[in-house]
């Protein structure tokens, strides 16, 4: 089993909090990770319809039961639990005394919002990062295959066909989550939204355009899209917000928490495939994004992630913004380096004043260059090496 780079945020948020939360995708590693960190605690998993009923019906002898350090898994099954968990971390004033875990955000955080506010520690565990398969036998030497297969670590563990396990994983999503969260009368047009929104990964989210592409109004799809960002199917990715042009575009990027996922719901059923795709390189982008997501996340971090375009066709694939610091990075699926690679963030640095070692290039190629415009890292190496 590969060690997960949240475990020393994770043991160290459980020295400091009464209640650590850990939220993440179906099948990300949550439930591993939980039960290899904390091996004493009692496990209970809230989909046990037994365990979820005793929860629902007696939620106040439910965890008395359990004083000595608790997991309790897919918590969100049953919300009226977390005023208890309040109260009872309240009455016993110990760290790391329940660590929940929870597939559907929306509800964790609106939950926790409302009561468990300065006492809960947020963690978000994401599938496999390259960096935590880099050193293991799952490591691959070209990002077309991490592309195709994903990061779900089940299909590294069983070393499953990544197509069939995640046909699998569409269809439970679907049959089992979404019914859980809206009224979808049928299901066969929300799972053509969902491979509308991969032909649209990487790309500006136009609500009207899917709306009018699968017949239904768009405060439906405004729904439908806030569903997927709940469940760590997809995310937006907002425009950089500081007025450096008033011709700026407002319309956030869509982005899947998983290229293999995308990949496969666009049809992609090889490596071949996807070489000749024409999005392969909104799904490299996709890749580097995610990297840095995980990064940030397995820190512990809340580092917000943004775009910038102008209306001149002018942009630059990622802005961070930490502290009093701008890192603009650019990205390119492309192995061979170009000179128009670095038309972006010549003119970002005009525009802003921001410094050419706040800039990046990340491509598809494995190279490490000192360039006047911009530091340039190949796709396997930023992370690593870049001083974010």
């Amino acid at each position: 089993m590969l060690t997960r780079e949240l475990y020393v945020e994770l043991k160290q948020a459980a020295d400091s909090m009464p209640i650590v939360s850990v939220t993440g995708p179906r099948q990300s590693g949550k439930t591993t990770l939980v039960r290899n960190t904390f091996q004493d605690y009692k496990y209970l998993n809230l989909e046990n319809q037994d365990t979820q009923m005793f929860a629902r019906e007696d939620p106040r002898g439910f965890l008395s039961q359990h004083n000595g350090g608790v997991i309790i898994d897919e918590v969100q099954n049953v919300p009226e639990l977390f005023s208890y968990l309040q109260t009872q971390a309240d009455e016993i004033q110990k760290s790391g005394q329940f660590i929940i875990t929870g597939s559907q955000n929306f509800l964790l955080l609106e939950k926790i919002s409302q009561t468990l506010a300065g006492r809960v520690a947020l963690q978000t565990l994401l599938p496999f990062s390259i960096s935590e398969l880099k050193n293991s036998r799952y490591r691959e030497e070209n990002y077309e295959t991490y592309l195709y297969k994903g990061f779900y670590p089940r299909i590294y563990d069983k070393n499953l066909n990544p197509g069939k396990w995640l046909d699998s994983y569409v269809q439970t999503y679907i049959e089992r989550d979404v019914r859980k969260m809206i009224n979808i009368g049928d299901l066969s047009l929300f799972q053509n939204f969902i491979k509308i929104c991969a032909a649209r990964n990487g790309q500006l989210l136009n609500l009207t355009n899917i709306s009018d592409d699968i017949g239904v109004s768009y405060q439906t799809i405004k729904r439908w899209i806030s569903v997927l960002e709940a469940s760590f199917i997809v995310f937006l990715v907002p425009p950089y917000y500081r007025n450096f042009n008033k011709r700026i575009l407002k319309t956030p990027k869509l982005f899947f928490y998983d290229p293999g996922l995308a990949a496969y719901l666009l049809g992609i059923r090889s490596v071949d495939q996807l070489n000749s795709h024409y999005l392969k390189g909104e799904l490299f982008e996709g890749l580097i994004i995610l990297e840095l997501k995980k990064y940030f996340f397995n820190r512990g971090l809340n580092v917000p992630i943004y775009f910038w375009r102008d209306r001149s066709g002018n942009e630059i694939d990622c802005i961070i913004e930490f502290g009093n610091k701008i890192t603009a990075i650019e990205i390119k699926s492309g192995r061979t380096i170009r000179n128009n690679f670095f038309s972006g963030l010549k003119y970002w640095q005009e525009l802003t004043g921001t410094k050419p070692e706040n800039s990046f290039l990340v491509y598809g190629g494995d190279e490490v260059q000192k360039r006047t415009i911009a530091q340039v890292y190949g796709w396997n190496q930023f992370l690593e090496k870049a001083k974010l």
